[in-house]
C-alpha cells in the first residue's frame, strides 16, 4: 500500500526565515500581520471565550489585567548564536503572533486555527533577562535591578528546574486550551533561537466562580493579595509603571519577580485553626486580620489583648510582610500550582509568586529580606524558583515589544 501523501504547508515559514538568517527575518518584518486564515468573526462573541484584552498600548497586558483564571509562565533561554538581530526577529515574532492570538485571531500558519477562536481574555507578557542585555550587547542599558537575588537563609532553589533564564513568556487567559494553543504557537515558531528551561503552569478560581474583585485564595485556604495597589490608580502607576528616568527605554514598562514557593501542605493540615490564623495574622473565613473584622481592614499591630500579648503576633505573616513605608509596596498577582506529587507526598502543590513594581531593590527586596529573617509561615513554605526579568512597555502597531531597547542608538 502506498504511504499517505503530506499536503503541501500553506504560508510562509518562519522556520525557513531564521534559518536564512535575520536578514531574511528583517525584510520579511511587519509584512506577516497581514494574512488572514480563517474567519472568526462570528465565532465565541456570544460568550466569554470570546472576550478580548487590548494587546497595543503603552504597558504589556497581564500586569494590571483582572487576572484570569489561568497562567502559564516559560522561562527560555537563547542559543549560543544569538545576536541583536536574531533576538529582535525572535521579539517581532511574538508580538505579531501575541497581537493575532489576543484578537482570537490565528497566527500565521497556525495549524489548529480553530485552537485561536476563543481568547478568552488572552494576554502575552514578554519578560528579559540579564542574559538577553547580554547576547544583545545591551549592558549598558541594564537595569541595576536586573540581577539575581540575594541568597535566602529559607530558600532551597532548583536553579536547573525553576532558576533565572534569558528570556520569559508569561500567558494567561480564562480557558486553559487557550493557554495551551498560545504557548506552544510561541515557542514553536522561534525554536531554532530558544531553548525551554522552565514552564510553570498555574491557576486561580474559574471566571464567574466569584464576584469581580474577590481576593483569590492559596491552596493553604489563606486569602491572599488582600494589601495589593488598584491598577488606574496613581498610586499604581507610581509604585509598578517605570517612568524613564534612570533608562528612557523602559517608560511604561516595569519589573517583575517570579518565585515558585512550593508549601508543606501535609504539615500545614496538622495545624488547628486558630494556630493557622496566629500564623497569618488573618481569619481564615474572611481574611479580615486579627484586629478587625473585614479584610480590607487596617491591621493594628500595637493591640494587645487583657494579658498584654499582641493580638497579632510580631512574628505572622501579615506583621513581617507589612510596608514600613509606601515604597515598600509592589503589585501581586499570584497563581497555585498543583503538580503530581513526589514519592511519600499526598500533594505537590504551592504558589507561583509573582510581583510587579518599578524598582527591585527599594520595594521588593526590604519585604523579602524581613520575612527571611523570621516570618512564623516559613515553616510551611520554601521557595524552590527564584527569577526577575525587565517588562519592556508595549507597543504599537508598527513596533514590537523591545524596540525601545534595541533599535535605540544611546
Amino acid at each position: 500500500m502506498a504511504e499517505p501523501q503530506t499536503p503541501p504547508t500553506r504560508g510562509l515559514s518562519r522556520r525557513h526565515l531564521f534559518g536564512a538568517g535575520a536578514a531574511a527575518l528583517g525584510a520579511a518584518g511587519l509584512g506577516w500581520g497581514a494574512q488572514e486564515i480563517v474567519d472568526h468573526s462570528t465565532t465565541g462573541t456570544d460568550t466569554d471565550g470570546g472576550l478580548t484584552e487590548p494587546f497595543h498600548g503603552p504597558h504589556q497586558g497581564g500586569i494590571a489585567t483582572p487576572p484570569q483564571a489561568h497562567a502559564q509562565f516559560v522561562g527560555l533561554d537563547l542559543r549560543e548564536n544569538a545576536d541583536r538581530a536574531m533576538v529582535a526577529g525572535l521579539l517581532t515574532v511574538w508580538t505579531q503572533d501575541a497581537a493575532r492570538l489576543t484578537a482570537g485571531t490565528p497566527a500565521l500558519a497556525d495549524t489548529e486555527p480553530e485552537l485561536a477562536a476563543t481568547p478568552a481574555r488572552l494576554t502575552v507578557t514578554v519578560g528579559l533577562g540579564p542574559g538577553m542585555f547580554s547576547a544583545a550587547d545591551v549592558t549598558d542599558r541594564q537595569p541595576s535591578w536586573l540581577r539575581p537575588l540575594p541568597s535566602f537563609p529559607i530558600d532551597r532553589l532548583d536553579e536547573n528546574s525553576w532558576g533565572q533564564t534569558d528570556l520569559l513568556l508569561q500567558v494567561c487567559a480564562d480557558d486553559p486550551v487557550t493557554v495551551a494553543h498560545a504557548v506552544r504557537v510561541l515557542i514553536k515558531n522561534v525554536r531554532s533561537l530558544v531553548t525551554v528551561r522552565w514552564s510553570q503552569r498555574g491557576f486561580r478560581n474559574a471566571r464567574r466562580s466569584h464576584p469581580d474583585g474577590t481576593t483569590m485564595r492559596n491552596l493553604m485556604g489563606q486569602v491572599d493579595g488582600t494589601v495589593n495597589p488598584a491598577p488606574a490608580t496613581e498610586e499604581f502607576n507610581r509604585l509598578v509603571w517605570d517612568d524613564g528616568s534612570r533608562h528612557r527605554w523602559l517608560t511604561g514598562g516595569t519589573s517583575l519577580v517570579l518565585r515558585r514557593i512550593r508549601m508543606e501542605l501535609d504539615t500545614w493540615e496538622e495545624i488547628d485553626r486558630p494556630g493557622r490564623e496566629l500564623t497569618v495574622g488573618r481569619t481564615l473565613d474572611t481574611g479580615a486580620p486579627l484586629t478587625g473584622t473585614a479584610e480590607h481592614d487596617d491591621p493594628d499591630f500595637t493591640a494587645t489583648d487583657t494579658l498584654g500579648i499582641p493580638v497579632i503576633p510580631p512574628g505572622s505573616h501579615i506583621a513581617r510582610a507589612h510596608h514600613t513605608h509606601d515604597g515598600e509596596r509592589f503589585h501581586r498577582r499570584a497563581y497555585n500550582y498543583d503538580d503530581p506529587p513526589q514519592p511519600g507526598q499526598v500533594s505537590n502543590s504551592g504558589l507561583i509568586f509573582a510581583s510587579y513594581q518599578r524598582d527591585i531593590d527599594t520595594q521588593f527586596l526590604p519585604v523579602q529580606q524581613r520575612l527571611a529573617e523570621f516570618d512564623a509561615l516559613n515553616q510551611w513554605t520554601t521557595p524552590i524558583g527564584s527569577a526577575v526579568y525587565a517588562l519592556p512597555p508595549g507597543t504599537g502597531p508598527d513596533g514590537y515589544l523591545g524596540d525601545t531597547l534595541l533599535e535605540a542608538t544611546a
